[in-house]
């Protein structure tokens, strides 16, 4: 004779099994993005492109990673141009790239790119729109965790970032934040977020960096 399952040994093993489904679904939502490497793509393509590029008629997306154009190698080569080593979930070697190449009717007349960087109070994604030369035409933070974003996000400060290239970068120094040329003249609107500063400039030189590897080494070539 079968033993008759009451309602409330019902409820126990329904709770039994439902925690035992649940708590692994659960720990793998909250690890599941530390395992995953993070991108970094425009919120709204559409709109931004025509605001970085406004005499853009359309555009094409091109996915790469550091991984894919030349591994280990290449890793060692950014990171030595850089003068900092790549560390934590946003600078993987897998770390997916999305870059906008930009066009006139046929013509192309550019690319916006962006990264992540880690900031002082949280993340931060810096773009830098860049004509075929690899000058900065418009430079963009889309996001940044900090009380004093505001600031770091005027257009007054982007302006700052206008006409300069990887070669101007090369005399910032992102360990102690010298800089020396035309970096020298970039002046930080809120003195109090001096890591978000240097974090903004870091992921500028870093941005022209990886351009140079993925995009501009190849049109020379």
């Amino acid at each position: 004779m079968r033993e008759k399952l009451s309602p409330s040994n019902a409820t126990t093993i329904f709770r039994r099994i439902s925690t035992a489904i649940a708590v692994p679904f659960f720990i793998f939502y909250l690890c599941g993005p530390l395992w995953a490497a993070v991108g970094c793509d425009l919120n709204d393509p559409d709109r931004d492109v025509e605001r970085l590029f406004p005499e853009s008629t359309s555009y094409r997306t091109i996915y790469t990673s550091i991984q894919q154009k030349g591994g280990d190698k290449l890793m060692q080569k950014v990171e030595k141009r850089l003068g900092d080593k790549f560390h934590g979930l946003y600078e993987t070697i897998d770390v997916p790239y999305t870059i906008y190449e930009i066009y006139n009717n046929k013509k192309k007349i550019g690319y916006i790119h962006g990264v992540n960087q880690k900031g002082q109070f949280g993340g931060i994604q810096v773009f830098l729109a860049l004509d075929l030369d690899g000058r900065i035409k418009a430079f963009y933070i889309q996001k940044m965790t900090s009380q004093y974003a505001s600031k770091l996000r005027d257009t007054k400060f982007g302006r700052q970032f206008i006409g300069l290239t990887l070669r101007d970068f090369d005399g910032y120094d992102v360990l102690t934040g010298r800089a020396s040329g035309k970096t020298e003249q970039i002046r930080n609107p809120a003195p109090e977020a001096e890591g978000d500063f240097r974090a903004a400039l870091r992921a500028t030189k870093k941005n022209l960096i990886l351009m140079d590897e993925f995009v501009y080494s190849d049109q020379h070539q």
